[in-house]
């Protein structure tokens, strides 16, 4: 039996699209998620954000090697 694997949780605190708002004064994702998004998010524990991208602030100099 093949089984895919299935992505790990992700954190909204180590993605890139978490940024600061500072009329807000916190943090809040740059991507409109829509009902049903926000919904698996919060109540799924297994659900992947299709949208999470490693904030990696040394992939550029990786890339210059």
């Amino acid at each position: 039996m093949n089984k895919k694997k299935k992505p790990g949780f992700t954190s909204c605190d180590s993605c890139v699209n978490n940024v600061y708002d500072e009329e807000l004064e916190c943090y809040s994702c740059e991507i409109n998620l829509d009902e049903d998004e926000m919904y698996r998010l919060f109540n799924e524990p297994h659900y992947a954000c299709p949208y999470y991208r490693l904030d990696d602030e040394y992939a550029i100099v990786r890339k210059q090697n």
